[in-house]
């Protein structure tokens, strides 16, 4: 009976032990995805703008990665689920461009657009995303799958739009091709290839 007593002693001190050692496993599992996420915030998240200036409106590219993305939706109490979501959606791009006028005049005015400020609005909102297209380095041409206007009600000198692609290998290079049909300043090239900082999982 006691031969018995000892043997269930012991095998609940071990399971104790792997149980301690998991959580500790985890613990720096976690403290390793921290820094990780960490070195992208410090590097402010985005990769280099790309800018081209055209007359007096300027138009900025700017890769976002999507882990700011998860990280704003679900919060960074799970980083592990922060991670799994990437994975399952590392095919995804997502490019912030802006449109800036010299003057910090409103670029959807008629004098601008030929459209009257509504249409404009319904513009940027609902066709925009038509005018866009990547191309990877493999030539397949990638339409734009979805856009959202971030609207700032007069408040800031420029407008802004985040542009969604999906099906793009997560290693490759992008060429971002924007035809301008709002502004008619023709067909604007963006070669997206630097590389933004991913967490080594």
């Amino acid at each position: 009976m006691k031969v018995i007593g000892k043997l269930c002693l012991l095998a609940f001190l071990i399971s104790l032990l792997s149980c301690k050692d998991k959580k500790e496993n985890n613990s720096s599992d976690d403290s390793e995805l921290r820094y990780q996420y960490f070195r992208m915030a410090d590097n402010g998240w985005k990769s280099r703008k790309y800018s081209q200036n055209v007359d007096d409106i300027a138009f900025t590219a700017t890769q976002v990665p999507l882990q700011y993305y998860i990280l704003k939706e679900i919060g960074a109490e799970n980083l592990h689920a922060v991670d799994s979501v990437y994975k399952e959606n590392e095919r995804e791009r997502i490019i912030e461009f802006e449109f800036y006028q010299d003057d910090e005049q409103d670029l959807l005015k008629e004098k601008f657009t030929g459209l009257d400020y509504t249409e404009s609005v319904k513009y940027m909102s609902f066709s925009l995303e038509k005018d866009f297209y990547a191309v990877t380095s493999k030539k397949d041409t990638i339409p734009c799958s979805g856009l959202t206007f971030e609207r700032n009600f007069k408040i800031a000198p420029y407008h802004k739009v985040i542009l969604f692609f999906t099906n793009i290998d997560p290693n490759d290079d992008i060429q971002l091709v924007y035809h301008d049909k709002l502004f008619k300043k023709g067909i604007l090239k963006f070669n997206l290839s630097e590389k933004i900082t991913k967490p080594k999982l």
